[in-house]
């Protein structure tokens, strides 16, 4: 018997070994896409001649952004959202909003008289097939300031 068949007959039984003790996967190597959800939901008062101390004092809330009315501004701003990772359920992030604001809901009612006072939620995603639920609870801060719940939904 030649050096090659011999050479050759090792490496097959090699080969049997190792698809034994190391099976390959039957399924082709496929890249498992990563999703990301994200949610935002932010208080927005705006319109002309905001008292930003006053709401910021009157409300016991820091805003998180606000503007006036100038440059490239139709209007003043007084926003403020809760300190929850975006990732976090959409009915968790209305639940840290409404519990903050819940003791002031007369005034921001009081405001809606002479300015805009709504709430901005966001869901930002990469998965074009997901959704997303909220509970009964969460629908009350709308109820409770008569503002309509909606949702800015952004695929990317």
């Amino acid at each position: 018997m030649s050096n090659k068949k011999k050479d050759w007959g090792r490496t097959e039984l090699r080969r049997a070994l190792e698809s034994v003790t190391h099976p390959r996967s039957q399924e082709p190597d496929v890249e498992v896409p990563v999703y990301f959800f994200r949610f935002k939901v932010t208080l927005r008062i705006f319109g002309d001649g905001l008292d930003f101390d006053e709401i910021s004092r009157t409300l016991g809330l820091t805003p998180t952004h606000t503007h006036q009315r100038g440059e490239r501004r139709k209007h003043d701003m007084w926003s403020y959202f809760p300190p929850v990772a975006r990732e976090q359920p959409l009915e968790d992030h209305i639940m840290a909003l409404w519990n903050a604001v819940r003791p002031n809901i007369p005034y921001l009612r009081e405001l809606k008289r002479k300015f805009q006072v709504d709430i901005f939620c966001g869901y930002r995603s990469n998965c074009g097939t997901a959704g997303f639920q909220v509970g009964h609870r969460c629908l009350g801060l709308f109820s409770e300031l008569e503002v309509p719940f909606g949702v800015s939904v952004v695929i990317s």
